[in-house]
């Protein structure tokens, strides 16, 4: 890879000479689409509470099956779970790493049928007072945090919900959707920002009835679309810097983990959207566009490489990019958008290569830490987002082998 730039990943900001920006950017009608996110982050990235990678993580664990059977499946999101829950509880905190382990956490719980999981989100979230980060706004990854409250929210019984579950998340959206565009500033311009907000806008509707949540979603999404998502390759690139970029391969450098996101955030928007909103199928062609090309990637053990198009650059797979993949899929079967008999081995592959990646403590690895392009890491690397994603595939193949919905 030929990355001669060194970028603060969340907050936007270039530290040094990034290559023809200034040129890409006009091209594509967006000047500063890029160069403009100049504001350094207020929130610092905690990437140390979000994961670890010592040296001896210890034995791989033999007693888990990959069948695509309740029990099992439920054995392993059990297993890594647990193994979350008691690493990771002490250092809940409301940033974008976290919120999407919480999107996992409350799965969890709906495949196993344990409380155990969703409660210690719930009890977070009350720590908090359901509180977003508002120090960056209209940051995405500031906003992630509202689809965890959301669906609290959501999962009480219409007559008994909690409006303070939902009030500041509301009071943020109210302010996001009434915000006019900036020519000079995309507000979702890097392809993560997909599974950050948008789901909380369609979880917003589905709470609210207004559709003004869903339109204003529609909008953001086509235009952050239009400058990032290549329609020959059917792939998002991570953001405006990577569009002249390549692989030491000589094809175009596509992150793992970034469209993982995309097709996280696909699921996510349209388990909610009417199957008659308007716009519905542009989701649904995109969606099944992206999961026809991972499906012609797929590594011969089951997984992706950190870099998409050059897997023989990286040594290891990598399970955050693999498991969001694996989630979307199983999603897609299940709501009969993919074909089961093309798609079902992509997904039994892909779950039984991510077990061979659980320690015997139920540590989850092979998760490249916070980044924004293909990286390299340890075995041992565990990071929350990673495990978030891993439990929601488990949910979904939960779903697909007959088990708790």
């Amino acid at each position: 890879m030929s990355l001669k730039h060194s970028y603060d990943l969340r907050s936007g900001l270039f530290r040094a000479g990034a290559i023809g920006v200034i040129a890409l950017a006009t091209t594509t009608g967006f000047l500063s689409t890029a160069v403009a996110q100049t504001k350094p982050a207020a929130v610092p990235i905690d990437s140390k509470s979000s994961g670890d990678s010592p040296d001896d993580p210890g034995p791989l664990a033999t007693d888990l099956s990959p069948a695509l059977k309740p029990k099992a499946i439920q054995a392993v999101v059990k297993k890594v779970g647990d193994w979350q829950i008691k690493v990771g509880e002490s250092h809940f905190n409301r940033l974008w790493t976290y919120a999407a382990l919480y999107d996992g956490l409350i799965a969890a719980s709906k495949t196993t049928g344990d409380p155990v999981y969703s409660n210690a989100v719930q009890k977070f979230s009350e720590q908090e007072k359901w509180q977003l980060i508002q120090d960056r706004f209209p940051h995405a990854d500031d906003q992630a945090l509202g689809k965890a409250y959301m669906d609290l929210y959501l999962s009480d019984p219409k007559s008994s919900r909690k409006p303070e579950r939902m009030a500041d998340t509301k009071e943020t959206m109210d302010r996001l959707v009434v915000r006019p565009d900036d020519p000079q500033k995309l507000l979702w311009w890097w392809c993560d920002a997909l599974y950050m907000a948008p789901p909380v806008l369609s979880r917003m509707y589905l709470a609210t009835g207004d559709k003004k949540y869903l339109d204003y979603m529609d909008h953001e999404w086509w235009q952050t679309s239009d400058l990032l998502y290549n329609k020959q390759d059917h792939l998002y690139f991570r953001d405006a810097r990577y569009l002249t970029q390549k692989q030491d391969n000589g094809k175009n450098l596509y992150w793992s983990r970034g469209n993982g996101w995309v097709l996280g955030g696909l699921v996510k928007v349209l388990e909610i959207m009417p199957k008659n909103y308007p716009a519905r199928a542009k989701y649904v062609e995109q969606f099944k566009q992206m999961a026809e090309e991972v499906k012609s990637i797929q590594g011969e053990d089951g997984l992706w490489r950190s870099g998409l198009l050059d897997p023989g650059a990286y040594d290891l797979p990598e399970v955050s990019g693999s498991a969001f993949f694996t989630y979307a899929i199983a999603y897609g079967i299940n709501e009969h958008i993919l074909d089961r008999k093309t798609y079902l081995p992509v997904i039994e592959k892909s779950w039984a290569g991510m077990l061979k990646h659980i320690y015997a403590d139920g540590r989850l690895g092979s998760i490249q830490p916070v980044d924004g392009q293909p990286g390299k890491f340890k075995p041992s690397s565990s990071h929350v987002y990673g495990v978030g994603g891993f439990l929601m595939a488990g949910y979904e193949l939960n779903r697909l082998a007959g088990g708790k919905k």
